[in-house]
């Protein structure tokens, strides 16, 4: 009688944001604008929380601090179902001084606990905005209690990246939070994105499937894949102030999305950030039962 195979887990993420406070749409829909337009990240982000429900998935939540002071009863059903809450950044790091990074990241982390009444440890910069530039980030982390990052991609990109960072679990300051860095296919020299976002849209899926399968396979890590509420909503206002590229970037494959990721959750084995990276980040919570040995 044949062993079932068990798959390896990798961590399933969501940035929580609502479609206007995109970086890509700073420049056309100022901060100031908001409160006056629709918010479509309750009922969005609800699909995903009945998504991963009926794959057994379980996930962690990078959410706005905007988010939570709004809509706090969204955080509560976050953590009810067994996901981990972390804490999403919207100003880019490198755009801020090191005192503004500690007040922003404080204010966030006070407004999901409040909200959801559980500790957040989790970081995630805006596109991915922590990196040579921001050496000062990592201890500022740590002092404001949290145990991990996960704001840098190590990929050559006009808007972010770090293509000579570490490619798995580091600290990068022995004074710091641990970095755990989206997930890439090291390839004829060159660092692939194989975690998520737009890239995910634009690939091929079986290109993107087998990328990520690679990674689990042959280097034996497990990956980290991200999306947002809004990826999931064709039906989003459109922007037309936004530049050709950032138009592109934005709406291209939204349609398809949801297929997409629902073949994505059956293809491979997930879990929440805090339990996939226990052992580098000092957590100690256990995967759920449902979760472990899933058949490939």
């Amino acid at each position: 009688m044949r062993r079932p195979v068990h798959r390896p887990r990798n961590a399933m993420s969501v940035d929580v944001e609502d479609w206007f406070q995109v970086q890509a749409f700073a420049g056309c829909i100022p901060r100031s604008d908001w409160e006056g337009l629709e918010r479509r990240v309750v009922a969005n982000t609800d699909r995903i929380l009945d998504g991963f429900a009926a794959q057994g998935v379980r996930a962690t939540f990078f959410t706005l601090g905007w988010v939570a002071e709004r809509h706090p009863q969204l955080l509560r059903r976050i953590v009810a179902a067994g996901h981990e809450l972390a804490s999403h950044g919207h100003e880019p790091v490198h755009a801020l001084t090191p005192q503004a990074f500690r007040g922003d990241i404080r204010r966030a982390k006070a407004a999901l606990e409040d909200a959801a009444g559980v500790e957040v440890l989790g970081y995630r910069a805006p596109t991915f905005s922590i990196g040579p530039r921001t050496p000062w980030a990592h201890p500022i982390l740590a002092e404001e209690g949290h145990a991990y990052s996960s704001s840098v991609f190590p990929v050559k990109h006009d808007l972010y990246g770090a293509p000579d960072a570490p490619r798995g679990p580091h600290r990068p300051r022995p004074d710091g939070v641990v970095e755990l860095p989206m997930t890439t296919l090291r390839l004829a020299g060159r660092n692939l994105p194989c975690a998520g976002g737009g890239w995910f849209r634009l690939l091929p899926y079986p290109v993107f499937r087998t990328a990520l399968r690679q990674v689990n396979r042959t280097e034996h890590i497990p990956g980290i894949f991200y999306f947002h509420p809004w990826e999931l909503d064709a039906a989003q206002p459109r922007v037309a102030e936004a530049s050709r590229l950032s138009r592109f970037r934005h709406y291209t494959g939204l349609g398809a999305m949801p297929g997409r990721l629902d073949r994505l959750l059956r293809d491979f084995a997930w879990d929440r950030m805090d339990r996939v990276f226990a052992r580098h980040i000092g957590t100690v919570q256990l995967a759920a039962p449902e979760l472990e040995g899933r058949p490939a």
